[in-house]
């Protein structure tokens, strides 16, 4: 993996819980309880939102109850989903102190605290003893993350066996150079986009059988296409929203990464695994 300092000096920006609480008062939901669909406009951090997540979600099916560890949770809004619509127990983890903060203060406002923590911490030095959880998920993360192989064992060794991991990740296209900044990286040394074949042989030689594998490219590309145009009618754009995460630089590397998913530079799949003998 690149360094963490790297990591967290591209994913911090400053005063996130400042610009959080504003933006949830200029909304109207500045103080009370939410629900977990209240912020998910900024805090689903990946393609496609709260859809993307309701769809990894549907494709893993925790039952309820069932122990789930979220790699690279962000501010919390899948693993809020998965214990407000699964009921399940989760556990969030990210190496970004900020968005841990951010992560605990919205759970706190959903009432949530009972079914989700969030911890600040190293995906490839997980803190939790061999099997620990039921499954795993990860959205948008690994891109970040050189070492794939050793992330993929790290969480095959804390999940049971017959353990499933959902993953929702974008990999390599056409072999094209990417447009950067993008917004996971602001250049090359800091994306390590995987194809799609070795992808799937880094998660075998983990020690994981693949159960489902769903190439959703289009669907992102249709999803940027549909809020260009709202851009382009005069729409006032929402209160709410991912530019909160990452501040103003996110509109253009959004604009970037939506160029290279239309030329095919970079795809996006949702796969499901399941952790082997």
């Amino acid at each position: 993996m690149i360094h963490p300092m790297t990591v967290t000096g591209h994913y911090e920006t400053q005063d996130l819980a400042g610009r959080v609480a504003r933006a949830m008062d200029a909304a109207g939901i500045g103080s009370g309880p939410i629900q977990w669909s209240d912020t998910a406009p900024f805090d689903q951090f990946h393609v496609r939102g709260a859809a993307a997540t309701e769809e990894l979600a549907a494709a893993l099916a925790p039952e309820a109850g069932s122990r789930v560890l979220d790699v690279g949770c962000g501010l919390g809004g899948p693993a809020r989903y998965l214990a407000s619509v699964y009921t399940c127990q989760v556990t969030g983890v990210d190496l970004t102190p900020s968005f841990i903060d951010v992560a605990r203060m919205l759970t706190e406002r959903a009432g949530l605290t009972d079914r989700v923590q969030c911890m600040q911490g190293d995906a490839l030095d997980l803190q939790f003893g061999d099997g620990a959880f039921d499954h795993a998920w990860t959205q948008h993360v690994a891109m970040n993350i050189r070492d794939r192989d050793r992330l993929y064992r790290e969480i095959r060794r804390v999940l049971r066996p017959d353990g499933r991991l959902a993953i929702d990740d974008i990999i390599e296209g056409n072999g094209q150079p990417l447009t950067f900044p993008v917004p996971w990286a602001r250049d090359a040394g800091d994306s390590f986009l995987l194809s799609g074949d070795a992808m799937r042989q880094s998660l075998a030689a983990a020690g994981f059988a693949e159960l489902s594998w769903t190439d959703t490219t289009d669907a992102g590309i249709a999803w940027f296409a549909e809020q260009q145009a709202a851009r382009a009618s005069g729409t006032p754009g929402p209160l709410l929203g991912l530019q909160i995460t990452m501040g103003h630089a996110f509109q253009g590397m959004a604009a970037n990464l939506a160029s290279n998913l239309a030329g095919g530079r970079v795809r996006i799949v949702r796969t499901i695994v399941r952790r082997t003998a």
